[in-house]
């Protein structure tokens, strides 16, 4: 099932590493930095390099798969065709939520390799999504208020609760996180 997405993940995996990889090298990123000055622009361009690589991979293994080349096929679940754009909007919601909860924003308070691996994965998401664009405008009509909705209802319910528990929650889970760590500490 999953294990089919194999290529297209380690196609991505692959190409973050590299950018990360070659931006921790100090002459790269001092070029980085001296070349493209402003931080939003430096986010952006590791943005445009994550959408740019994906969107090629995703296609060519998309086409692969439509001709039937190879290891490439489509992913399904339980006779669902899963297409890729639910990766990608999958992992938009995730760089947004991280984004709501400050990690890799940039900030004096987030470190400089989450804030370039939020800003390649805002990419790869965004090409994923925007590659099947086209069945965004076909979607099968009437599904909404049937049985196939109630998927709908449970994503923003979870989604929705994920969010709450960033509002209210991220201070208190975290001491009791770092009580538990303290006290499993002591115990040793």
């Amino acid at each position: 099932m999953l294990a089919k997405t194999w290529l297209l993940d380690l196609s991505v995996l692959v190409t973050i590493a590299a950018v990360l990889l070659l931006l921790h090298t100090p002459k790269v990123s001092e070029l980085f930095h001296l070349h493209v000055r402003d931080r939003p622009k430096r986010r952006l361009l590791l943005a445009a390099i994550g959408f740019f690589v994906t969107f090629a991979v995703a296609r060519a293994m998309a086409y692969a798969a439509h001709r039937n080349a190879g290891p490439f096929h489509y992913v399904y679940i339980g006779g669902t065709h899963i297409h890729h754009l639910v990766w990608g909007i999958l992992l938009l919601l995730a760089v947004g939520f991280c984004w709501l909860v400050e990690v890799g924003t940039g900030a004096s308070s987030t470190s400089l390799l989450a804030s370039r691996l939020m800003s390649l994965l805002y990419g790869v998401g965004a090409a994923l999504t925007l590659d099947e664009f086209a069945l965004w405008l076909n979607v099968q009509e009437g599904v909404y208020w049937t049985r196939r909705d109630l998927a709908s209802i449970d994503a923003v319910i979870l989604f929705g609760a994920a969010l709450l528990i960033g509002i209210w929650g991220r201070d208190f889970l975290s001491a009791v996180g770092l009580e538990l760590w303290s006290s499993r500490r002591k115990h040793r």
